[in-house]
C-alpha cells in the first residue's frame, strides 16, 4: 500500500493525455469551501510528506503499477514515471506551499498550493490530488471539531467555574476502536491532541512522536470497563469497585470506574455514596464515575445531583455547585459537540459548575466526519502553456458554491484578517503560504509544540526551515 503511483483514483491515470499541447506547469490549491464550522484548524500535511513524499518511486513501483493499471483497463504513463526515476532519483518534482500547521483559518481561503517543478511533469500536480487532499481534509476536520468542543467547554467554564484549570483534560479521545483504520485513529487522534491532552488512542501518541517530534503529548489514567466489573458478578459489584480503589487509588491518583453495569443509581446512592464513601473520601485521589447508557443530558444531570447529595458540595465564587475534589464524573456515551453543549447548558440551569464533568468522545470525533463536513476540495487554478500562465477555474451554473479560485494564489493576513489573493497582487506583503516540500525534501518542519502554540495564537516558538 506504499506505492505512490497507485495512491490515486483510476481516472487520474489517463489525465496525462488530456492537457493542452505545450502544457508546462499546473498550479492547484486546497481549501475548505465552507461546512459546519466557519474556521478550520489546519493539520496533517507534515505527516503525509514524511510518510510518503520523502520516499522515492522505484522501478519496481513502476512495474507493479503498470501491471495493475493496464489490467484494470486504464492508460499508464510509464514514460513519465521512468523520467522521474531517471531525472530525480524517484523523488516527485513538485513544490508544496502551505500555511503553518495549527493555523486557525477561515473557510474559503487557500491552505495548500501545489505545482510541478519540471515542465515535463505538468500532469503530476493533479495526479496527487487523491492522496494529498485526503491527507489534509481528515486530520484538519478532526482538529476543527475538537477545537469547537474546546471552545464550548471553555465558554461554560468561564460562566460557571473560578478558572479554566483542567480544560486540557476535559475532552478525552475514546475513538480508536470506532475509527475506520489504525492510520485514521493515529492521524485523527493526533489532530485532537492539538487542543487537548487526554486520550486513550495510543496510535495518536505514536503519530505525534513520529511525525512531529512530540515527547509525550497526552496522558491517560487507569479505568475500568464493563468486563472487568461484571466479571465479579452482580453480587460482587461492591468488591469490584473496592478493588479499583485499592489497586489505583492514592494521593494525587485518578481512577475512572464505569458504574452502570447494573443500576447506576444504586451504584451512586448506595455503593459509592454509602458503602465505599469513606474509602473514596480518604484515598487522597479522585474517583471519576462513568455512566455509559441512557440519555446523556438526563443521566448526567441526575448523576451529578445524586453525587452531591451523597458527597456534598461547595459553592464557588460564581455561585455554582462543585463536588468535593475526591469525586468527579465523565460522560463518554453519546458525546458530540451538540451534546456537550446541551449537557453543559442543562447543568448551568441547575447551578452545577462545568468543572464537575469531563467528556469522552469516540465516533463523533474520529469517524463521523467526511470531506463535506468542511467542503474540502483541491482544484487546478492556473496552467502555464508555452511560457504563458493562464487562469483555470470552474464556475458551474447549477452550484455557485463550487466556483473555484483563479490564478496562482497567495495568503495574507491584514487588519481585515486572512485573505486569499492572486500571487501578482502580493506587492511586498508577507505570503503565509510558504514552501514546505520540493523535489523530495521537507523544507519546513514543525514540532507538535509548535503546532499547538500556533493553534493557541502564540508565535514565540520558531519553526525550523529544514528537516531535522
Amino acid at each position: 500500500m506504499n506505492n505512490m503511483i497507485l495512491n490515486t483514483d483510476s481516472y487520474k491515470t489517463s489525465h496525462y493525455l488530456q492537457y493542452p499541447q505545450g502544457a508546462e506547469y499546473v498550479s492547484s490549491y486546497i481549501e475548505s469551501r465552507g461546512g459546519d464550522y466557519a474556521e478550520t484548524l489546519v493539520f496533517g500535511l507534515q505527516a503525509f510528506i514524511k510518510e510518503y513524499l520523502t520516499r522515492p518511486i522505484s522501478r519496481a513501483d513502476i512495474d507493479e503499477a503498470e501491471a495493475v493499471l493496464t489490467a484494470h483497463g486504464v492508460p499508464f504513463n510509464r514514460a513519465g514515471w521512468e523520467y522521474i526515476v531517471e531525472q530525480y532519483d524517484g523523488f516527485l518534482p513538485v513544490e508544496i506551499q502551505a500555511v503553518e500547521e495549527g493555523t486557525v483559518l477561515p473557510v474559503g481561503n487557500v491552505m495548500v498550493q501545489v505545482q510541478n517543478t519540471d515542465p515535463a511533469c505538468a500532469w503530476l500536480t493533479s495526479y496527487l490530488e487523491t492522496a494529498l487532499l485526503r491527507a489534509i481534509w481528515y486530520p484538519t476536520t478532526v482538529a476543527t471539531v475538537s477545537k469547537a468542543c474546546k471552545n464550548i467547554i471553555a465558554d461554560y467554564l468561564d460562566k460557571s467555574a473560578d478558572n479554566r484549570d483542567g480544560l486540557a483534560f476535559k475532552l478525552h479521545d475514546f475513538g480508536a476502536r470506532g475509527a475506520s483504520s489504525e492510520q485514521s485513529a493515529a492521524l485523527g487522534g493526533a489532530a485532537h491532541l492539538i487542543n487537548f491532552m487526554g486520550t486513550d488512542t495510543v496510535s495518536a501518541l505514536m503519530a505525534a512522536r513520529r511525525y512531529y517530534a512530540a515527547q509525550m503529548p497526552a496522558f491517560s489514567i487507569p479505568a475500568a470497563e464493563h468486563s472487568t466489573i461484571t466479571s465479579w458478578g452482580k453480587d460482587g459489584e461492591t468488591d469490584a469497585y473496592a478493588n479499583m480503589l485499592r489497586q489505583f487509588g492514592g494521593d494525587g491518583q485518578v481512577v475512572a470506574v464505569v458504574s452502570d453495569s447494573y443500576d447506576l443509581w444504586n451504584a451512586i446512592d448506595n455503593l459509592w455514596g454509602k458503602t465505599l464513601k469513606q474509602q473514596v473520601e480518604t484515598m487522597g485521589g479522585t474517583l471519576v464515575i462513568r455512566p455509559d447508557s441512557g440519555d446523556p443530558v438526563a443521566v448526567v444531570c441526575e448523576a451529578l445531583q445524586r453525587l452531591m447529595r451523597a458527597f456534598g458540595y461547595r459553592t464557588n465564587s460564581k455561585g455554582f455547585r462543585v463536588l468535593p475534589d475526591c469525586v468527579r464524573l465523565i460522560q463518554g456515551d453519546g458525546i458530540s459537540a451538540a451534546t456537550i453543549d446541551a449537557i453543559l447548558a442543562a447543568l448551568t440551569a441547575l447551578n452545577i459548575s462545568a468543572e464537575n464533568i469531563s467528556f469522552g468522545m469516540g465516533g463523533e470525533l474520529l469517524q463521523k466526519v467526511n470531506r463535506d463536513t468542511q467542503k474540502f476540495a483541491m482544484k487546478a487554478s492556473a496552467i502555464c502553456i508555452n511560457g504563458q500562465w493562464r487562469d483555470v477555474y470552474k464556475d458551474p451554473l447549477t452550484d455557485p458554491g463550487k466556483r473555484s479560485k483563479r490564478g496562482r494564489l497567495a495568503l495574507i493576513k491584514d487588519v481585515a484578517g486572512y485573505q486569499t489573493i492572486r500571487l501578482e497582487q502580493l506587492a511586498g506583503q508577507q505570503n503565509l503560504l510558504q514552501p514546505v516540500f520540493r523535489n523530495g525534501r521537507l523544507l519546513r518542519q514543525q514540532t507538535f509544540d509548535q503546532v499547538r502554540a500556533c493553534a493557541a495564537g502564540q508565535s514565540d516558538i520558531p519553526v525550523s526551515d529544514s528537516a531535522a
